[in-house]
């Protein structure tokens, strides 16, 4: 058997011990699938021993459409970088490579699976998957109990998009596969990263900023690229403004509200806690629940303790609009809660637009709790414009599982909004009269 040494990068050495689940996740130029296809040649050539059965592996993304798609070019690549071939018990063919001892590698698309179809990997004891971040939950149980051959690893490589992604969940979450190794490797853990690459990393960071931190550090997409509050949201992340923001316990917690409905299809409803302390709105904390009633949405404020005498609701106009069938208002039962409320009024036609300017106004004086406010800057970070494509207009604001959210927050500063206009109102006026006397 030849031995192969392979340049390791550090950030990768835990994957190098034995471990039925790999994962290796963060940005572009990072050297993951490099890493992954070395040690496929690697466990390939060491698996045959003195004697056995050659290693079958596959090379798995959730779509593959051709082989264009799959890491078959870069194991073929590596293989060449090693100086290996036939004689050393690999061959290349149209849709398959073929390793020493009659080992295997094959490249599928889990979407060509069904639960009798993806019988036909028993005996694998690799699995690779790449761009694991488009894996669907239902293809990762399909293929978990596949891998059940002695010595069987699943690897996985991807840059992550959004937290509830199933990956992410898996191996990212509070709750791992047993022994699950995991890694975060981003381009500056390359030491072989070059200066093609480093040109391409800075021109992102100069001309598409919004997408650097999701492309190339690894971070989940939380702003979408044209998104109505992108360069806001990564102003307030390099200006510090996303950190530790703890509630004044003698100022009023403001909690700003977008209704929803109970039944599992109904809008979320959604809660902004802050507070106004001199120029600036300190977010505190944010809510968001769907099908849900009041009385849940008010445990949570309670569990907060934002109880009555401590915050005060502002709601959207429709709050005082009375149920049909209970003939009760949210502004009622708030009220009978023992809250004080406030109903925004009406905004009418562009209200949407209205919103989104006045939040861009004041983006600049906004603080946010990190931890607890994740989930709604994930909203405000998607929200975005529908698009016509077919004749390129914009029609407004998307509704989807964003706007909920989004609405909350603009609302809140349009509360924040009226007053200052009102006391520079106030002042012009008393300045005229002064003169006038």
């Amino acid at each position: 058997m030849r031995t192969l040494t392979i340049p390791t990068a550090e950030v990768f050495e835990p994957l190098l011990a034995p471990a039925r689940d790999k994962g290796a996740w963060g940005g572009r130029g990072s050297g993951k699938s490099h890493f992954f296809a070395g040690l496929l040649i690697e466990d390939s050539l060491a698996e045959p021993g003195i004697s056995g059965e050659g290693l079958r592996s596959v090379c798995i993304r959730e779509v593959q459409k051709d082989l264009a798609q799959s890491s078959k070019a870069l194991i073929e690549s590596k293989l060449s970088d090693f100086r290996l071939g036939e004689a050393d018990g690999f061959k290349i063919f149209r849709d398959c490579i073929t390793t020493p001892k009659d080992g295997l590698v094959i490249f599928k698309g889990m979407q060509e699976y069904t639960a009798e179809s993806i019988k036909s990997l028993e005996g694998m004891k690799r699995a690779w998957w790449e761009e694991a971040q488009s894996a669907a939950a239902s293809s990762i149980k399909l293929l978990r109990p596949t891998m059940r051959a002695t010595g069987a690893q699943m690897w996985w490589s991807w840059n992550s998009r959004r937290k509830a992604d199933p990956v992410d969940v898996m191996l990212r979450g509070p709750e791992k596969p047993t022994g699950a190794i995991v890694v975060n490797a981003n381009w500056r853990d390359n030491p072989w990263f070059n200066a093609e690459l480093e040109q391409e990393r800075k021109d992102c960071l100069r001309i598409t900023p919004d997408d650097y931190d999701h492309v190339w550090e690894g971070g989940y997409v939380t702003v979408a690229s044209g998104a109505y509050f992108s360069k806001q949201l990564n102003a307030a992340k390099a200006e510090g403004r996303i950190g530790r923001v703890a509630a004044d316990p003698l100022m009023t917690i403001r909690l700003f509200v977008d209704i929803g409905g109970t039944g599992a299809k109904a809008d979320n409803f959604v809660i902004w806690a802050a507070q106004f302390i001199g120029k600036e709105i300190r977010i505190v904390d944010y809510y968001e629940a769907q099908g849900q009633p009041l009385a849940t949405h008010l445990a949570w404020c309670r569990s907060k303790g934002f109880t009555s005498d401590k915050a005060q609701f502002w709601l959207p106009h429709d709050g005082s609009t009375n149920d049909k069938v209970y003939d009760v208002s949210y502004e009622s039962a708030l009220r009978d809660a023992g809250y004080s409320v406030t109903v925004i009024p009406n905004q009418g036609k562009g209200a949407a637009a209205a919103r989104i300017e006045v939040a861009r106004r004041f983006f600049p004086s906004m603080w946010f709790n990190e931890e607890t406010t994740e989930a709604g800057r994930d909203a405000l970070g998607w929200y975005h414009e529908k698009k016509d494509e077919t004749r390129g207009i914009g029609l407004g604001p998307e509704h989807d599982w964003a706007s909920h959210g989004a609405d909350a927050f603009g609302l809140m500063c349009v509360a924040y909004d009226e007053p200052m206009a009102k006391r520079k109102h106030d002042a012009r006026n008393a300045g005229a009269g002064a003169w006038m006397s």
